[in-house]
């Protein structure tokens, strides 16, 4: 019999009893329960999933903190779904949506001081900080403009082009910047949502935002692409040859740390001519192409990969 992790299933209960209350203070109608719900049992069958192949029984101490994050979440998502409530109430949906943004810089916290970071926790902070910035994107998009969709909908177009372009599913180095833009998406569209700023004022600030969320997933897809596997280190390269002078073609297969150019040759026997000098394929596999010994085995110290976060 499957292991039952209480976590999720306590996440999906809270879920439930948070709909409960705001059904009973400003009133939800079947949309509204429906996307609470919906999201709160995809939560909980995701999650234990996750902690299913992680071989992990129970959430970790950040990973509480997460979940409650994402309890929250769902409280929005009902709230700006729902055609009954019409324009969302924002004395309940800011703070659902302040606490939840305030959240977000503990969880990391506790991970950290707990030593309880995790694959998984890193997977479901970003998951629900995009799904956050999707539904707050959808709530402002009505006053700002239908442009305001595409800072929620960015990371999931990301994940989408990867699926036909392969190269898009590389793993990402640790990056600040990254995780600052993150956060302002979430600040900047809470802001726009209070309705607290004149209107040009927050048009300006949401597409100030937008800038540099594009700025960054800019960046990171030039990153992979320019790391993509046909210029990787170590790929072969077959070429077929022709000499100028008579002579059979000759099928030349290059190991080399960069793709390689062919070049014809002046005499009978062609040759390729790499772009960069040869080298040992040892050096290759160890990293470090220019020089042996300064791969994995000589101490050198490899990045941990991290998803791309919004």
């Amino acid at each position: 019999m499957p292991t039952v992790r209480t976590g999720p299933v306590l996440g999906l209960i809270a879920q439930l009893a948070l709909l409960a209350g705001l059904a009973a203070t400003v009133g939800l109608g079947p949309v509204g329960w429906s996307a609470g719900v919906g999201y709160g049992v995809v939560t909980c069958l995701t999650l234990s999933h996750g902690l299913r192949r992680q071989g992990s029984r129970r959430l970790g101490p950040a990973d509480r903190v997460t979940l409650t994050r994402g309890v929250l979440v769902g409280g929005v998502t009902a709230l700006v779904l729902d055609p009954v409530v019409g324009v969302a109430p924002l004395a309940v949906l800011v703070p659902l949506t302040a606490v939840a943004l305030a959240l977000d810089a503990v969880d990391g916290q506790v991970a950290r001081r707990t030593g309880t970071a995790s694959a998984l926790g890193a997977r479901f902070d970003m998951e629900v900080d995009a799904f956050l910035i999707l539904v707050l994107s959808v709530h402002v998009a009505p006053s700002a403009g239908g442009w305001v969709l595409a800072i929620g909908l960015m990371r999931y177009a990301f994940v989408a082009a990867a699926w036909p372009l392969p190269w898009l599913r590389g793993s990402l180095p640790p990056r600040t910047w990254r995780k600052v833009v993150a956060a302002v998406q979430g600040v900047v569209l809470a802001v726009a949502a209070a309705d607290v700023l004149p209107a040009p004022v927050t048009v300006g600030a949401v597409a100030l935002a937008l800038a540099v969320l594009v700025e960054s997933f800019g960046r990171d897809v030039h990153w992979l692409w320019r790391r993509r596997p046909a210029g990787a280190a170590g790929t072969l390269v077959t070429r077929t040859v022709r000499p100028v002078t008579a002579g059979p073609a000759r099928t030349v297969v290059v190991r080399a740390a960069r793709p390689v150019s062919v070049a014809r040759a002046a005499g009978p026997t062609a040759r390729a001519v790499p772009t960069a000098r040869a080298v040992p394929t040892a050096w290759v596999a160890a990293g470090r192409p220019d020089r042996p010994g300064a791969g994995p085995a000589a101490g050198a110290v490899r990045p941990v990969p991290v998803p791309r976060t919004t």
